[in-house]
């Protein structure tokens, strides 16, 4: 997408074209996300997944046929004391696959997405300050 402005107005239109329970659970997932961290910024990536950024991809959701899938990016190398990922087992992400009879803990998926957003800030700034020359 050209202008990152628009995003919340596609991710808007997107979840309003989804007439099953996924639109709804996406649009209540959405809402958490916002709770969660109040400065995340909502993108339009590779041609149809909302994607919502805190220094950096913090977490991509999509509705598959049977599912919503909520990816955050790092997800593997954090935290997940409450158990919500239930799918993935690589070295860097983790997934929670929504089934309609899913039903998830709003106070740990805040917690999570907290956690990704947590991971992202001290990873940049991190990178940051190894970058920096020395004098």
């Amino acid at each position: 997408m050209e202008n990152q402005d628009e995003a919340p107005r596609v991710i808007d239109e997107h979840i309003a074209r989804i007439v099953d329970w996924r639109g709804e659970r996406l649009a209540e997932l959405r809402a958490w996300i916002h709770e969660a961290v109040p400065d995340v910024t909502e993108t339009w990536k590779w041609m149809g997944s909302p994607v919502w950024e805190k220094d950096g991809i913090m977490l991509v959701g999509n509705a598959h046929k049977d599912k919503i899938k909520l990816t955050p990016n790092f997800g593997a190398l954090y935290e997940d004391p409450q158990g919500l990922f239930n799918n993935g087992s690589g070295n860097q992400r983790r997934a929670i696959d929504i089934y309609e009879y899913l039903q998830l803990n709003k106070e740990h998926f805040i917690e999570l997405v907290g956690a990704a957003a947590d991971y992202n800030t001290h990873t940049n700034a991190a990178k940051k300050t190894a970058k920096k020359p020395a004098k």
